[in-house]
């Protein structure tokens, strides 16, 4: 068996994979993602007992859109960084700005007492945990509101992380202890060095596998989102994918509803339904504010 460091990602190889993977993920790899691509395909050869990246393309090939190799491939390919609390000033926003705003007018009967959330590309849940310590946070004192968040990923493996809710102490480092010790519960024995997030948390999110690129999402018709997230995904997919992609959260979110993108993303060129409240917050404009012409 050849050595699979030695084994060479061949031009046309990378040019399948490279279509492939725009194909089902939006993904648009440039020449300098082939050594990334290269290393991380090579888990695959090595399980498989393959010799080629060819070889390995003709069985994801073979097994269709729905085996669950082009899973793995995908699962491979995305990367999945994040933090809790990442890009604070957003969920600072949603605490100081638009909590209180919504809480006003729930009491005022001029909006549902609930709130919908959907973290678009949530990896290993750090985000919509953060947003539901916010949540807990902000609204101890309010009219009972029921909060429903929704986090998905076309990764498999980075949800099954985010479902189970354990995080290492690496993960939870720039946690305040007083954060830790009313969120989180700490691991002993052998869960020593893991923390798990308190049920209470847990149980306002539901955890879903959802490819952004689907021409139709696994989400009722009916359902209209207070806030999206959608941070640091579309760095990864060309602007034609995210245009397509930005106007159909626009018509996924309730009027003045907000959409949070990540720091080096922009909106500018791209999509004209919302406008920037800065630090990559946008609101979804109102239709008035559209003139014939523009």
């Amino acid at each position: 068996m050849v050595e699979i460091e030695n084994v060479a990602l061949q031009d046309e190889e990378f040019r399948l994979f490279r279509e492939l993977i725009h194909r089902h993920a939006g993904i648009a790899l440039t020449e300098a993602k082939r050594e990334l691509v290269k290393a991380r395909l090579a888990k695959r050869l090595r399980l498989h007992d393959l010799d080629t990246y060819q070889s390995y393309f003709d069985l994801v090939e073979r097994e269709g859109e729905n085996g669950p190799e082009l899973r793995e491939l995908i699962n491979c390919i995305t990367t999945n960084q994040t933090d809790f609390f990442r890009e604070s000033h957003h969920f600072d926003f949603v605490a100081k700005e638009l909590l209180p705003s919504h809480i006003d007018r729930v009491r005022k009967g001029k909006a549902p007492a609930r709130l919908r959330i959907w973290h678009a590309g949530c990896s290993t849940g750090e985000e919509p945990y953060s947003m539901a310590m916010t949540l807990r946070d902000a609204l101890p004192a309010a009219p009972s509101v029921d909060v429903r968040q929704l986090a998905s990923d076309i990764d498999t493996n980075v949800l099954a992380i985010a479902q189970q809710g354990v995080y290492d102490e690496d993960a939870v480092s720039k946690l305040p202890q007083n954060v830790l010790r009313k969120y989180f519960l700490k691991g002993k024995g052998d869960c020593d060095g893991l923390y798990r997030v308190r049920q209470e948390l847990q149980s306002q999110i539901v955890f879903r596998q959802i490819n952004l690129l689907d021409p139709a999402w696994p989400i009722r018709d009916d359902v209209r989102f207070d806030m999206i997230f959608c941070r640091n995904v579309v760095i990864y997919f060309d602007r034609q994918t995210q245009s397509r992609l930005f106007a159909r959260f626009a018509e996924r979110l309730k009027p003045g509803g907000h959409l949070f993108i990540g720091h080096s993303e922009t909106l500018i060129g791209i999509c004209d339904r919302f406008k920037s409240l800065g630090r990559t917050i946008y609101q979804l404009r109102n239709p008035a504010e559209f003139t014939e012409g523009e």
